[in-house]
């Protein structure tokens, strides 16, 4: 509406201004050599106006012909950007689908037309990483970080090249200069605190942290949590070579993460050396409320140096005491009260702490059987069978971190250098019990579990039992029963007994055979089965070098406990780990 009014007003104007001008009497008088005119006011400014127009005319036609040239060349450019972004933009969808020959061709395309876009060669290097070609697409990463606009990109290129060439030092080495690019790069500090982590440089790796929370890459209490962890990392280092620096890097990592369970034992130790039994307790409680650990239940058993068995049990139960019935950190309790109640020599009250485990125990729960068969009745047929069954129970919580199981706790993951990445909990779930699948008790377990303890003989006029030495026997699996009859066809993996020789026969109790030890197939290395046998691979296979039957001159089993050899192979397994292997192999984890 404005702009009709507008209008309307300036043809107002123009037409009164031509009829003041048609109003206006006179002539103009035009002398030019022997050339005279003289027009009148109307028709001079008429004259002047068409004069005015011709002239913006030609001017508009040559300005057209002289910028002809350059618009044709700016045209071809538009129609050459315009393919090049078309093939741009349908060669990062082909790669996004995962198709090689079609992203190869419209890289191609995208470097002949559009030769210095920096996505042309952000898909020529992808497309050369999906085609598996990595020395093209190290020189287009390295193309890109000779450019300013993409130099960070280029860098990132060239350090995920390096990763998966298994080369850390020239990772760690692109990491740094991209930080000096940009401290806010994620991946660059995750990468050099890692690898700082590694080499044990616990400084340099606190001044990534600090650089990280300038940055505002993490939060405050993210930042607490880390830097406890690499403080309790630099203090279990310097326990035995600087206690000092040592002492003070716990404590402050205390503070910063109270529960953190490394932490926690080792400040409650410190403590405990210099006589605040108090502050100990207090540390380890706080920290067993939140993640109850075996370490901590032995630190709090040890608070105070040169405390009877008996007292470090009644410690024991009273942090026990201190979890919920429903957490998952009971048992952990329960197994903690079970071994002072062992070390103390109060056996009933281990047995009545294991008995709601025993039916499906775990291995540390079969060990401690093993150990409470053993130290209380001297009963070594059931040690042993605990100890069998220990080999196949499930596995107990363990420090894992990305699929990597470690006998101890670490501050970052071996497998990705994440920092905090180990928890404890189990790394190898259960199978399901299925019908026709669960591998059972063997009879042997079955009946030396079931047998009475053995009568100890005290009086003199008692004649002790006769001795009854076994036979050699064939080579049997856990799922065998010691009998004449043919083993099950079950088992798979166990030779069958021979028919005209029985399983188990006695030998002359005066005149023992001495080659009974040099004949017996006992010598040689059973392997035994587990439930991750019957259905999917294990994701950690188990193995145990245990003879079942113990000839005299076999050094498995003895009476004392466990053999060496059995400990370390009983001992959690750890799993492979992935990603990064030259990096961790060069620098430790």
């Amino acid at each position: 509406m404005l702009r009709i009014v507008l209008f309307l007003v300036l043809i107002a104007l123009a037409g009164a201004g031509a009829a003041w001008i048609a109003d206006q009497p006179g002539n103009v008088v035009l002398t030019w050599g022997g050339w005279r005119a003289s027009p009148s006011i109307p028709v001079f400014v008429l004259c002047l106006g068409i004069f005015a127009i011709l002239v913006v005319f030609l001017w508009s036609v040559l300005t057209a012909v002289w910028r002809t040239p350059g618009r044709v060349r700016r045209r071809r450019h538009d129609k050459r950007h315009a393919r090049g972004r078309h093939a741009i933009t349908h060669g990062l969808l082909a790669i996004g689908h995962g198709d090689t020959a079609l992203a190869r061709r419209h890289a191609d395309a995208a470097r002949r037309h559009t030769p210095n876009d920096p996505l042309a060669l952000l898909l020529q290097a992808q497309s050369a990483q999906l085609d598996g070609n990595r020395d093209e697409a190290q020189r287009a990463f390295r193309a890109m970080a000779e450019r300013e606009d993409t130099r960070l990109l280029g860098l990132r290129g060239l350090f995920i090249e390096a990763q998966r060439a298994d080369d850390a030092v020239g990772a760690v080495m692109i990491a740094e200069e991209a930080i000096k690019l940009s401290p806010a790069s994620t991946w660059a500090s995750h990468a050099v605190l890692g690898f700082r982590c590694a080499r044990g440089d616990w400084s340099g790796a606190l001044a990534i942290l600090d650089s990280n929370l300038s940055a505002g890459l993490i939060d405050k209490q993210a930042y607490r949590r880390q830097r406890g962890v690499l403080l309790t990392a630099r203090a279990l280092e310097l326990e035995t070579m600087d206690r000092d620096v040592a002492r003070e890097s716990v404590m402050e990592a205390v503070k910063l993460a109270p529960t953190l369970v490394p932490a926690a034992v080792l400040a409650a130790k410190f403590e405990s050396e210099a006589h605040q039994v108090r502050r100990a307790m207090k540390l380890v409680e706080a920290a067993w409320l939140a993640n109850p650990h075996p370490d901590l239940a032995d630190a709090y058993a040890h608070v105070k140096l040169g405390d009877a068995a008996r007292q470090r049990l009644q410690r024991v139960e009273t942090l026990a005491a201190k979890t919920p019935a429903d957490r998952a950190g009971h048992v952990e309790g329960q197994l903690a009260i079970a071994r002072a109640a062992i070390d103390a020599s109060e056996f009933a009250r281990a047995r009545e702490v294991l008995a709601p485990y025993v039916n499906d125990p775990t291995q540390r729960v079969a060990l401690l059987m093993a150990e409470l068969e053993r130290a209380e009745h001297g009963d070594s047929g059931r040690a042993r069978a605990w100890t069998l069954r220990a080999v196949r129970a499930r596995h107990d919580p363990a420090w894992t971190a990305d699929g990597y199981v470690s006998d101890r706790w670490r501050p970052v993951s071996p497998v990705t250098g994440r920092l905090d990445a180990f928890q404890w909990q189990t790394p190898v779930a259960s199978l399901p019990s299925d019908k026709g699948t669960t591998i059972e008790s063997s009879a042997f377990e079955e009946a030396m579990l079931a047998a009475p303890p053995p009568k100890r003989v005290t009086a003199a006029n008692e004649a002790p039992a006769e001795p009854v030495v076994m036979a050699p026997a064939p080579t049997q699996t856990p799922n065998q029963t010691p009998v004449a009859a043919p083993a099950p066809a079950a088992q798979d993996n166990a030779p069958p007994v021979a028919k005209d020789e029985p399983a188990v026969a006695p030998a002359d109790p005066v005149k023992p055979a001495p080659e009974a030890a040099e004949s017996s197939p006992v010598a040689e290395t059973p392997v035994f089965r587990t439930r991750a046998d019957l259905g999917k691979p294990a994701q950690v296979p188990i193995q145990a070098v245990i003879p079942i039957v113990r000839a005299p001159d076999d050094p498995g089993i003895d009476d004392d406990g466990p053999s060496d050899e059995f400990t370390e192979q009983i001992g959690t397994p750890k799993a492979q780990a992935g990603g990064w292997r030259g990096f961790w192999s060069r620098w430790g984890a």
